[in-house]
C-alpha cells in the first residue's frame, strides 16, 4: 500500500459504525438509507483528512476531541431525522 492509499476522511469510519450501529435499531431501514444518513452526516461535518487516525488525535487538545465527538453525534443526529423523514414521505400511501 503506498502512502497516498492511506489518505482518508477522519470522520468516514467513525461516522459509518455509528449510523450502522443505531440502524440495527431502526425497523425498517435500508441499506440505501444507511448510505444517504452517512453521506448527509459527513457533509455537516468538515472535512479531516489524515494518514493514520491517531495522527488527528495526537494533534487535537481534549476539549477539540470533545467538540469533535459531539458535533459528529449532532450531524448524525440530524442526518437520521432527515433521512427517515424523506423516506416516509417516498413511501405511497394506499
Amino acid at each position: 500500500m503506498s502512502s497516498i492509499d492511506q489518505i482518508h476522511n477522519y470522520h468516514e469510519r467513525l461516522v459509518l459504525d455509528e449510523v450502522l450501529r443505531r440502524a440495527r435499531d431502526m425497523p425498517g431501514v435500508t441499506a440505501d438509507m444507511v448510505a444517504d444518513m452517512a453521506c448527509v452526516a459527513l457533509n455537516k461535518l468538515p472535512a479531516r483528512y489524515v494518514r493514520h487516525d491517531v495522527d488527528l488525535v495526537f494533534y487535537l487538545t481534549e476539549s477539540e476531541r470533545l467538540e469533535s465527538d459531539k458535533a459528529m453525534h449532532k450531524a448524525i443526529d440530524e442526518a437520521v431525522v432527515l433521512v427517515s423523514e424523506r423516506s416516509h414521505q417516498d413511501v405511497p400511501q394506499a
